[in-house]
């Protein structure tokens, strides 16, 4: 199975869903991709993904997380990329936030809407957060 992720969106309900997907079905051998644009790319980003808003009023999830053992985003990012989850930045959105690769997680590559095009036009899932 190939599964295509675009993540659009950078909140910490946005991330748990992003990288629960991701990394459950890895762990069925899925084939993942994920493309990271946006304010998505606050999710693989080295200090912003530490540090995701929580939406107002959810403040009780963060206890919840915490007592259900629940890995925090950093350690779910870190899983995603052991388990090999192809993790693209987006190039266009990364130029108008004069972003650079290195200010991501290592592990994630740089690529246009094309390359993820290319990757997702076989995939039997594809699913935007």
């Amino acid at each position: 199975m190939k599964i295509a992720i675009i993540a659009a969106n950078g909140g910490m309900f946005d991330a748990y869903k992003v990288f629960n997907i991701a990394t459950a079905a890895a762990a069925t051998d899925a084939e993942v991709g994920i493309f990271f644009t946006f304010e998505g790319l606050n999710l693989i980003h080295k200090e912003a993904h530490k540090n995701l808003p929580m939406p107002a009023g959810a403040e009780h999830f963060q206890e919840g997380f915490q007592r259900e053992n629940v890995p925090p985003v950093d350690q779910l990012v870190g899983m995603a990329i052991e388990m090999g989850v192809k993790m693209i930045a987006c190039q266009m959105t990364m130029d108008v936030m004069s972003l650079e690769k290195d200010q991501f997680v290592d592990g994630v590559d740089v690529g246009g809407a094309v390359t993820f095009l290319t990757y997702a036009k076989d995939a039997d899932i594809t699913l935007t957060f």
